[in-house]
């Protein structure tokens, strides 16, 4: 499970060290095997901020569900083109670090300061100013139009 906030540096060859915390067990779980996408929520397609990374297991997870949407489904097909064909398999080295290709770091606008964001099962790698934007926006925003699925939901 991956969670938590933090904040690190991207070198000039576009890597990044994943915290501590997180190494053993995605040493564990994928043997440092991860895939890194474009995000396709939170209105991020066509904005620039924010990429998906994965353990392997979780990405194939992922990838087997949008194998079986209809074909002939357009949005289907975009989501598989944007999702599946945006996506880079990637291995933490001895050292904890990963490596952004040029395009998605290009993609997501990502300068030398990132915000990594534990998702449980993926996280998030948002541009610095974009995730510190989006986060006073989610603080000041009108929190009536959510989903009525979660208004049972009880913390």
């Amino acid at each position: 499970m991956f969670r938590g906030v933090t904040a690190i540096n991207l070198d000039a060859k576009g890597r990044f060290a994943i915290p501590t915390r997180f190494r053993e067990e995605l040493q564990e779980c994928c043997e440092r095997q991860l895939v890194v996408t474009v995000a396709v929520n939170e209105k991020c397609i066509g904005e620039a901020g924010c990429l998906w990374l994965y353990p392997l297991p979780e990405w194939e997870k992922l990838e087997l569900t949008v194998s079986k949407l209809p074909t002939l489904n357009k949005m289907a097909g975009k989501l598989r083109r944007f999702l599946i064909g945006n996506s880079t398999e990637t291995e933490m080295d001895a050292q904890g670090r990963l490596l952004l290709s040029e395009k998605l770091r290009k993609f997501a606008g990502m300068g030398k300061k990132i915000i990594l964001v534990g998702q449980l099962n993926k996280f998030e790698i948002w541009n610095e100013d974009a995730w510190n934007a989006k986060e006073n926006e989610w603080l000041q925003g009108d929190d009536d139009d959510g989903p009525d699925e979660l208004e049972g939901l009880s913390f």
